[in-house]
């Protein structure tokens, strides 16, 4: 299956239903340390460095509802799952995180789910082969790129989530909102198959309807 083909594959991933049979995981990459423009090098500073508000913030009591419901569920999964969020109040602050992070770069909170999934399997100090650290596994270069140079950070919960959510926006931002080539490049196997695959196989999972 050629690149365009694999694309289109993942794009009808991506508004099917869920499937009964995941993707195998695929093996661990690298992301690839690249040249920012100082543009982009100060709008991701200027997200890693900020901070989430204390609560969430909703337009109207729906929202806030939906919220709610979807935290309760999220962390009924967390719990079958075993994983390492031990306790309702370590789940509760990464849901709250995850929920903000992904609002604030516009993404899916199930791609999210399912990409930390495939990368840490939700394992707050997880280190790849490659180096990479924490849920969503991100390279120590950013930290010298948008952070303050200290990797060791990179295992706080809260700046993880928020480099994380950052990176994989700048990726889609980079691939014209194409989630495989995106997920690839946030991967360091661009233009293959297995690890967006295997993402999307994860994000089924953490489909939530409300």
């Amino acid at each position: 299956m050629n690149v365009q083909a694999q694309r289109r594959s993942l794009l009808a991933l991506l508004a099917a239903p869920a499937l009964s049979v995941l993707p195998r995981m695929a093996s661990a990459g690298a992301q690839m340390e690249e040249p920012l423009a100082d543009a982009v090098r100060n709008a991701l500073s200027a997200v890693v460095n900020g901070s989430e508000p204390p609560e969430p913030v909703f337009a109207d009591t729906e929202a806030r509802l939906y919220y709610l419901r979807w935290k309760v569920e999220m962390n009924r999964r967390l719990v079958a799952r075993h994983s390492d969020l031990t306790t309702l109040q370590h789940r509760d602050e990464f849901l709250q995180t995850l929920w903000y992070n992904s609002k604030r770069a516009k993404l899916d909170m199930a791609l999210v789910l399912g990409l930390i999934q495939v990368e840490s399997n939700f394992r707050q100090f997880a280190v790849s082969s490659a180096g990479a650290r924490g849920y969503m596994q991100v390279m120590p270069f950013w930290t010298r790129s948008i952070g303050d140079g200290d990797s060791d950070k990179l295992f706080q919960m809260k700046l993880n989530l928020r480099f994380g959510c950052a990176i994989l926006r700048h990726y889609l931002e980079q691939e014209r909102e194409d989630p495989f080539m995106a997920l690839g490049r946030y991967n360091g196997s661009r233009g293959r198959a297995p690890y967006p695959l295997a993402v999307q196989g994860a994000r089924e999972h953490w489909e939530f309807s409300g």
